[in-house]
């Protein structure tokens, strides 16, 4: 894979923007000395970065996030820390935004310097198996309002159709024509595809670009 300085991550809820973000950090790092991953999700408590801070400890990898994510406590507020991000430019920098627009309000911050820098990938994670984003339509018009409120625009596309541990190697070759649709209306490359690392020898020679992920392991 080859990456950009900074990499930002946004979708639809549940599309698993997240796990990607933490899979991208940790490829980043084997060839990169200083990697950062950020948690800007100010929307959703659960499914958050956080959850494999020690996964990041291990193997060096910064992690930014706030105090509160992972715990009860549902505070929208955001590290200070975050700045970092656009400030050092020694590290190649992973940010996994909130869900839709109002998530996307956080990156909003950021953009202005991010456009400014010009070293980036914003990437959107699409998932053709979540029931709000069945089709190209209905996605690429998240695409829009994530546009709209993070004041930057996507070069790219993640296809992260996925069911989790229930994926089978037909639903992911299935989900290449809805890939494929929305970006003939988005005007957006493929940038990968991921599945799950145990299906990527059966599938390596029939996708292009595809990535293998790690499902996340998650913090009760």
């Amino acid at each position: 894979m080859r990456y950009k300085r900074i990499t930002v991550l946004c979708g639809h809820y549940g599309s698993g923007k997240t796990n990607v973000a933490v899979n991208f950090a940790k490829d980043l790092k084997k060839e990169n000395e200083n990697v950062l991953i950020a948690d800007l999700d100010i929307v959703n408590p659960y499914f958050r970065t956080k959850d494999s801070a020690e996964e990041f400890e291990a193997e060096g990898i910064r992690l930014i996030a706030s105090e509160y994510a992972g715990t009860n406590v549902d505070i929208p507020a955001l590290p200070q820390q975050m700045y970092a991000i656009t400030h050092d430019k020694n590290f190649k920098a992973v940010i996994d935004v909130g869900g839709d627009d109002r998530g996307a309000l956080a990156l909003g911050r950021l953009s202005d310097e991010i456009k400014q820098e010009n070293d980036y990938e914003m990437l959107l994670v699409i998932n053709k198996f979540r029931p709000l984003t069945p089709d190209a339509d209905s996605t690429a018009e998240v695409m829009r309002e994530i546009e709209c409120a993070g004041k930057i625009s996507f070069t790219g596309i993640v296809n992260n159709s996925n069911l989790g541990t229930l994926t089978t190697a037909q639903d992911v070759l299935d989900s290449a024509e809805y890939a494929n649709q929305v970006s003939s209306i988005t005007g957006l490359p493929i940038f990968c595809t991921t599945v799950d690392i145990r299906l990527y020898d059966e599938l390596k020679d029939k996708i292009q670009n595809l990535f293998p992920l790690k499902l996340q392991n998650k913090i009760n």
